[in-house]
């Protein structure tokens, strides 16, 4: 028979989990004064917006001029040990 009490070498992991699950939720706080939560923070900054930057369209002239330019920086720079590309 049982008697609802466990000794203490039948403390089992459930008892445990529910001991910490007990002990967080005392410290929480369910004050609802302050005037924003982090939800209207984000709200806020939608409203305010993001403008993606737009950059100008590239001539594919200009595009294959700027990957050369890449390139050749990239090949051309001082450090090559363990950058992980190879080519």
């Amino acid at each position: 028979m049982s008697n609802g009490k466990k000794e203490p070498e039948d403390f089992d992991e459930e008892e445990l989990i529910r001991s910490e699950f007990e002990s967080i939720v005392s410290g929480l706080s369910l004050d609802e004064s302050v005037p924003t939560t982090y939800l209207d923070d984000l709200d806020r900054i939608d409203e305010e917006g993001f403008v993606p930057p737009n950059p100008p369209r590239q001539t594919p002239q200009g595009f294959i001029a700027s990957a050369k330019r890449a390139i050749n920086r990239w090949l051309n720079r001082d450090y090559h040990e363990d950058d992980g590309v190879a080519l």
